[in-house]
């Protein structure tokens, strides 16, 4: 067995050492956002004993700060913290997109389809196929983490490769790939929930459907396999060096499906084209029943602006038809179980929604939100950024963020109501900077000590290389962060020289 390559002493250890040591000084994010909450109840009175003011500059309404740091801020406080929680978009969306996937994930359709796709791929295509299935597993959240991983390493160390190569393949897609799909995840409706929230600080009827960003995730999940593929072969192979530990594996992720498996996959795939051809038979028509009454318009129908809904029928439609043909479904009580597995693990996410529900209300009633927007905006516009530079900043920064703060929507939870209003005002839809965002999240994750199955990975690569560390992973992750971002950086270059559209109905601009 090889030992593992020493880890680098340059500059980037160095910084990234100091990133570890700044993001564990962190509080958790729930306490942070409790932190924001009372800090914006302060300077909401700050704000309005200096008697700050600012112009829109779409209405001319002169905009002055509102303190909360009063009676009728205090009986504001108390008679809309219950409200605040339950009406936050995120969380509605989130749940019941979760309660569809929990019964694919219960069932164990998302593992066996998987497994189906990474074994039955030819050898010359297995590194673009793993790193594919990784940018796919993310619909359904962490699987492609305790699954997709470890068993990267074992059909590599089958194949004869060094498994620590396929673990790195399939890491970079499930993680560096984070927001690149050709499906619609848990994610989509979470983030697109607090874009929403965002973009009514500057216009309060303004809607962000969960597709908002699936052409540009969609473009992207070639680009981040055909990227993946390459630093795998290119860089990533040439410095691990050959395999010397034999072909020996072992583990459940490696066996092949058994006959009840290919039954349940066979089900799920009817289900599919039933419901595909359902889907389109009410879109294609012009008066088709999932199309808007009256206008016939997609862009405003049911279909888009439900997405949610069918995201969470085709995951119960699908997990049942595979558990019926597996067998692992007995009955209805299977199906609740699964709905009920899902939800369990949600009691972190809740807590922290509620504080974040309640920073996110105070930020908006206090009108700090709408000043530093529009205060921040006039600095951009002084600046005389081009709309790509100034976009490529902001793709840096979050990458940047993301080292020391690892969930996507805890920093878009505070980034959001600063920079979605900010390039609002200067003319840029939520939805484009929504996909910026995604973009400087995704890059830096597979680097990230911060990254909550970091250590996971850690553990996984020490299976096949006892003296690796953290210093190994992100040494060995650092090439795919450094292609990711310039690529996709690239990417998103283009889609703004010709001005294409991030997802249905979501252009570049504001109307």
């Amino acid at each position: 067995m090889t030992d593992a390559p020493p880890a680098a002493r340059g500059p980037i250890d160095r910084f990234l050492t100091v990133v570890e040591r700044v993001g564990n000084t962190l509080p958790h994010p729930a306490t942070l956002f409790a932190i924001l909450a009372g800090l914006t109840i302060l300077l909401s009175a700050v704000a309005a004993l200096a008697n700050l003011s600012v112009t829109h500059p779409a209405s001319g309404e002169v905009v002055r700060p509102v303190s909360l740091l009063n009676t009728a801020g205090l009986h504001r406080i108390l008679t809309h913290l219950v409200t605040n929680f339950t009406s936050f978009a995120p969380l509605g969306t989130v749940l019941v997109s979760l309660i569809g996937i929990g019964v694919c994930e219960s069932s164990g359709l998302m593992g066996a389809a998987l497994r189906k796709l990474v074994l039955s791929a030819p050898r010359r295509l297995l590194t673009a196929v793993l790193v594919f299935a990784g940018v796919m597993s993310n619909t359904a959240s962490e699987i492609g983490y305790v699954l997709l991983v470890p068993m990267g390493g074992l059909i590599f160390q089958a194949a004869g490769r060094h498994p620590v190569l396929g673990i790195a393949a399939a890491f970079a897609g499930v993680s560096g790939g984070y927001s690149a799909n050709l499906l619609l995840g848990t994610v989509d409706p979470l983030l697109a929930g607090l874009t929403q929230e965002a973009a009514r600080i500057v216009d309060p009827a303004y809607t962000v459907n969960a597709a908002a960003n699936y052409y540009f995730l969609a473009a992207s999940t070639f680009l981040v396999t055909g990227i993946g593929t390459w630093v795998t072969e290119r860089i990533v192979a040439p410095r691990l060096g050959a395999w010397s530990g034999g072909t020996t594996v072992e583990g459940d992720e490696f066996r092949p499906l058994t006959p009840a498996e290919r039954r349940g996959l066979r089900f799920a795939g009817v289900t599919l084209l039933v419901l595909t051809a359902m889907i389109l038979g009410g879109l294609i028509p012009e008066d088709g029943y999932l199309r808007e009454a009256g206008t016939g318009s997609v862009l405003r129908s049911p279909f888009l602006t439900g997405i949610v809904a069918f995201i969470f029928l085709i995951g119960v439609s699908l997990g049942v038809a595979y558990g019926v043909g597996a067998g692992t479904i007995k009955s209805d009580a299977d199906v609740v179980k699964g709905m009920g597995q899902a939800m369990s693990t949600l009691g972190t996410y809740l807590v922290l929604v509620f504080f974040a529900a309640q920073f996110v209300a105070f930020f908006n009633w206090t009108n700090l939100g709408l000043i530093v927007a529009v205060e921040g905006a006039t600095a951009l516009q002084s600046a005389g950024l081009h709309e790509v530079p100034l976009f490529i900043a902001f793709i840096l920064l979050t990458a940047v963020i993301n080292l020391a703060m690892g969930s996507a929507s805890a920093k878009w939870a505070i980034m959001a109501p600063v920079f979605v209003p900010m390039l609002m005002l200067l003319g840029y839809s939520p939805e484009v900077t929504q996909a910026a965002y995604r973009v400087g999240d995704s890059t830096t994750n597979i680097i990230s000590p911060m990254m909550s199955y970091f250590a996971l990975i850690i553990a996984f690569v020490q299976r096949y290389e006892p003296k690796a560390g953290m210093g190994t992973v992100i040494a060995t992750m650092l090439p795919y962060t450094v292609a990711l971002l310039i690529g996709w950086i690239v990417l998103f270059t283009i889609w703004l020289t010709f001005g294409l559209p991030v997802g249905p109905g979501a252009g570049l601009y504001l109307e």
